[in-house]
């Protein structure tokens, strides 16, 4: 498998017609009435997502002009015909799969080919085809069995978030490319919705002046997805693995909440909730666009279906949660007003919205896999972030300002019995390992569950191990249940068996130049039947 990703990443961003290695299995005629294309209309890479034990979606963009103003990446008005195969070799002498798919300009000529009928458990290879323009071989591995058959001894995986393009190099998914790895979470900030600066920061850059402001029209997310997808770090660990992915709030703008737009430093939100929805539905649009997304996750309008759950044989059940679409507003006007403590308590108070709270609950209590694992995007853990003991400081947009919330998906685990429940999530742009207890209050309280929060990819530019942030969260009694902290960029491997779980914290020590060196700064093990991380 090594020898076949790294001829794999070889490839990664070069158009393989130029290869000449391809041919089989491909017709031509009618069925491929596509325009010729003056420049590479796979500049944007290719992808797979949201592995099942028969298949995957694939996707692609067509964009030979990925930053044209107009968005539409130099495509004409009209749609185009795209053809996709899988096989299972490289060089697809193989192959299994083949079909055809409407790249519209509707949807920016992207396309979503969801793929089916394939064996549970093994390595494919992929590729598109258009008006004579081949596509970059990408490589998915589908899920085991569901039923158990071939009893799955182990899976490995990564998980990363926050990938601020303007503020780091990708160097990290280099290194996450060349991983042993089956899939790659995601868990939200893929995009910054900000101006990315007259230079374009560290990058270097220098940009149309619709990308220094922010985004707030389909065309302005369109092409900030497409400046981030051109980096062919981000493309190579796209093409290595299938992803599975959801949204924080950057994608469509700092810490929105259903309906509720952030509020702006002169208190008021920065638009009435009809000209927020609206923005809402275009940054929606383009995230289907640009990412590996099934059917029943693309937008309608400025609503969409991104909780969902994939299994993986009898070894893991992964809930992946939209923990912005449905929350309350943040207490506190943002923090911005005094006495938000008791309305932070409120128990009518949800993260989640019933619904999704209702159908986690339900689907990992009645789970028999081994591990349920929860793709998560803000801390769950209780974190007091001022030492002084007379004062309490706490995150309101992250679980600590939905405490009720917290109380009911922690209790709710420990009544149903849930087998090994393990938190992963981003947003802080720091590593925390943490045990999530019923009572954070109560030293003498249950663990229900171990949290291990990732650091950014690159947001908050070069890191530390330890910050002053890190500093104050670790101060003796202040947060007994934290266990570990770093302030470097980097991403979480994560490696189950049916016995247990470890997880190794890969970083970089700077992203504001390319090039960095990845170690790993911390392993930690969760034993199957007993909740708490054990530091290696």
């Amino acid at each position: 498998m090594e020898i076949s990703r790294r001829r794999l990443l070889g490839t990664a961003g070069v158009t393989t017609a130029a290869l000449g290695l391809f041919g089989a299995g491909l017709s031509g005629g009618a069925a491929w009435a596509a325009p010729r294309y003056a420049d590479d209309p796979y500049r944007l890479g290719v992808a797979a997502g949201d592995p099942t034990a028969d298949g995957f979606v694939l996707w692609t963009r067509l964009a030979p002009d990925p930053l044209a103003l107009d968005s539409r990446g130099g495509m004409p008005e009209r749609k185009v015909s795209v053809a996709w195969q899988v096989a299972t070799d490289e060089h697809f002498r193989h192959v299994v799969r083949s079909g055809r798919a409407w790249a519209v300009p509707e949807l920016a000529h992207s396309v979503h080919a969801e793929v089916t009928g394939l064996r549970p458990d093994r390595e494919y290879f992929y590729r598109f085809r258009t008006g004579g323009a081949i596509s970059p071989v990408g490589r998915a591995r589908t899920a085991p069995d569901p039923r158990g058959h071939g009893r799955l001894a182990a899976t490995s995986f990564a998980f990363a978030s926050c990938q601020c393009w303007y503020e780091g190099f990708y160097t990290a998914y280099r290194h996450m490319a060349a991983e042993d790895l089956d899939f790659v979470v995601h868990l939200g900030d893929y995009l910054y919705e900000n101006g990315v600066g007259a230079t374009a920061g560290v990058r270097g850059m220098t940009l149309d002046a619709s990308f220094q402001r922010e985004t707030y029209t389909l065309a302005e997310y369109r092409n900030r997805y497409a400046l981030t997808k051109l980096d062919t770090d981000l493309q190579a660990a796209h093409a290595a693995f299938a992803w599975i992915l959801t949204w924080d709030d950057h994608e469509i703008e700092n810490n929105w909440a259903g309906d509720v737009a952030q509020i702006d430093g002169d208190g008021f939100p920065d638009a009435d909730t009809a000209a927020f929805k609206a923005r809402k539905a275009s940054a929606m649009q383009a995230y289907y666009e640009h990412l590996p997304l099934r059917l029943p996750q693309k937008p309608q309008g400025d609503r969409a279906r991104m909780y969902r759950r994939l299994g993986f044989g009898s070894l893991l059940d992964l809930h992946v949660l939209d923990s912005r679409s449905h929350r309350d507003d943040q207490v506190g006007g943002d923090g911005t007003k005094p006495g938000f403590d008791a309305e932070r308590r409120d128990p009518s108070r949800t993260m989640l919205g019933a619904e999704q709270e209702r159908w986690l609950l339900d689907g990992a209590g009645r789970s028999r896999a081994t591990w349920n694992v929860l793709a998560n995007q803000t801390l769950v853990a209780q974190v007091d972030q001022n030492p002084d003991p007379e004062i309490l400081s706490s995150g309101l947009d992250m679980w600590d300002g939905y405490t009720a919330a917290r109380d009911r998906l922690l209790t709710g685990f420990h009544e149903r019995g849930v087998n090994n429940p393990v938190v992963l999530t981003g947003d802080i742009h720091r590593s925390v390992v943490a045990d999530l207890k019923l009572d954070f209050d109560d030293p003498a309280s249950p663990v229900v569950a171990t949290e291990f929060a990732g650091t950014s990819l690159t947001s908050g530019k070069d890191g530390a191990a330890m910050d002053t942030v890190g500093r104050n969260w670790l101060t003796e009694g202040v947060n007994p249940h934290l266990k570990w902290h770093n302030a470097q960029r980097g991403y979480t491997r994560i490696r189950l068996t049916h016995r247990e779980l470890r997880a190794d914290y890969r970083v970089v020590p700077y992203v504001t130049s390319p090039g960095a060196p990845v170690e790993t700064a911390g392993s930690f093990l969760v034993e199957a039947g007993r909740a708490g991380a054990l530091q290696l």
